[in-house]
């Protein structure tokens, strides 16, 4: 009998015709049985944001030809997975995958991330989950030099697993397929974002902000995302979802609560 294919779980924050997801899409296509559920539009910054105080729309779309079946999901990337495995599937798929994001999404960049979020929704669901990022943020970007390192890691996880807990965050730097080093395991760099508001006004008088700034990296060690990144090679960081501090717990335990 013919080995049973793996069933793929696709979803982004760039909404469903974005050229990331269409690439990510073809390369799933090559390993598993794939299902896409993406936001119907723009979804990016959202972090883990779920829809409450609203309705939600999941519908089947074609976009282009393929053998995938698409859905196409009103709510945040977050939405699209609980409505993958609740409404959809009515079961886990054995693989998540996010992306491919148009832009970075390393260091503190996670915690913002529509991308990560919706990988980490996978990854608290109990399922193998990734989420893949280019540093390229032209809507045009050349998402084929990355393709045969997006499978590679992608195929790697199915046949090891991912630890209970965990989720892959994996970004690829804007080069040249030739010209990528290599992929390295990594720590998240310490770093911030800087943000600053541009103020404006509207023609009509009424003043708005744009939000602006610029990411400040405070790490100097070359075991992060940051240096592999501006080194050359894909970085891939383990990213738990328990938000505990432990190592601050013995020191909080010593106030007079």
């Amino acid at each position: 009998m013919p080995k049973k294919r793996p069933l793929i779980l696709v979803t982004n924050d760039d909404g469903i015709t974005a050229p990331g997801v269409r690439m990510l899409i073809e390369i799933m296509n090559t390993i598993g049985d794939v299902i896409v559920v993406a936001p119907d539009s723009p979804q990016s910054g959202m972090g883990h944001a779920i829809t409450v105080n609203n309705v939600l729309h999941c519908n089947p779309i074609t976009i282009d030809e393929g053998p995938q079946i698409e859905y196409s999901c009103s709510g945040t990337p977050v939405d699209c997975v609980k409505m993958a495995v609740s409404e959809i599937l009515n079961k886990k798929p054995d693989l998540c995958v996010s992306g491919i994001n148009h832009g970075a999404n390393s260091s503190i960049s996670v915690i913002y991330s529509g991308t990560m979020s919706a990988a980490v929704e996978g990854g608290i669901e109990g399922i193998p989950s990734i989420g893949f990022s280019l540093l390229d943020y032209n809507y045009h970007a050349d998402f084929r030099q990355c393709a045969d390192f997006v499978k590679s890691i992608a195929l790697e996880a199915l046949k090891n697993g991912i630890q209970e807990g965990v989720v892959l965050n994996v970004n690829i730097p804007k080069l040249k397929k030739e010209e990528i080093k290599g992929i390295k395991i990594c720590r998240q760099a310490n770093g911030v974002w800087k943000e600053s508001f541009d103020k404006r006004t509207s023609p009509y008088g009424r003043e708005y902000y744009w939000l602006s700034g610029e990411f400040v990296n405070k790490d100097k060690g070359e075991d992060t995302d940051i240096w592999a990144l501006e080194n050359g090679y894909i970085s891939v960081v383990p990213v738990q979802f328990d938000l505990t501090a432990h190592h601050a717990i013995q020191k909080i335990n010593s106030w007079d609560l």
